[in-house]
């Protein structure tokens, strides 16, 4: 007996004009998916990930949240998170963080929508589905936006992507641990239960 195989939904993609009210309407009335707008207006429809690819997600987060509670030096957030970069796109990292000072001088208002800001910090876990080139073209939208450290996570090849302003992509081929650098002080993140 063969097994049922099915084909699980990607991203769908359309060419649609919001403002930025409609945007977070959209966003706020449609909570069971993920919404991102490129900086272009193209507006990608995101499934909600599958349980392995989430439960990933989730322990990057914890152990982000649980390096920031201590550091206190910035603001995490999750994948139900977005933010409008600079060159207008509106993005919702797997994982970020945002310095503190950074975050403090946005008023409440921006704090509560998509903040008009790119995080410093960045992760972008691949599942299945992924394109790994649309990821990477992501990872590098968020470099040239402000961001300072990105980790394109990719678990179907087993290997890190670490992007960085004005340098080369580091490639690291099955790593243990990945650091936080200069970014992060002391923030290591285990891998082994990840790749």
């Amino acid at each position: 007996m063969e097994a049922l195989q099915i084909a699980l939904p990607s991203t769908l993609k359309l060419n649609i004009d919001l403002t930025d009210e409609q945007y977070f309407q959209l966003c706020q009335n449609n909570r069971d998916y993920r919404f991102e707008l490129t900086a272009e207006g193209e507006l990608l429809i995101m499934p909600p990930t599958g349980s392995e690819t989430g439960n990933r997600n989730f322990d990057i987060v914890v152990e982000l949240g649980i390096w920031n509670k201590q550091t206190k030096l910035g603001k995490g957030f999750d994948s139900s998170t977005g933010f409008t970069l600079p060159n207008g796109a509106k993005r919702s990292p797997d994982a970020s963080w945002v310095k503190i000072e950074r975050w403090n001088a946005l008023t409440p208002e921006q704090q509560e929508s998509f903040a008009p800001i790119c995080p410093d910090f960045v992760v972008e876990l691949r599942s299945r589905t992924d394109s790994l080139k649309e990821l990477q073209e992501k990872m590098q939208e968020y470099i040239d936006n402000g961001a300072i450290l990105g980790w394109l996570i990719d678990r179907k090849n087993k290997r890190v992507e670490i992007y960085r302003p004005g340098k080369e992509v580091e490639i690291l081929e099955n790593p243990a641990t990945l650091s936080g650098e200069d970014v992060l002080p002391g923030f290591v993140l285990d891998l082994t239960l990840i790749l």
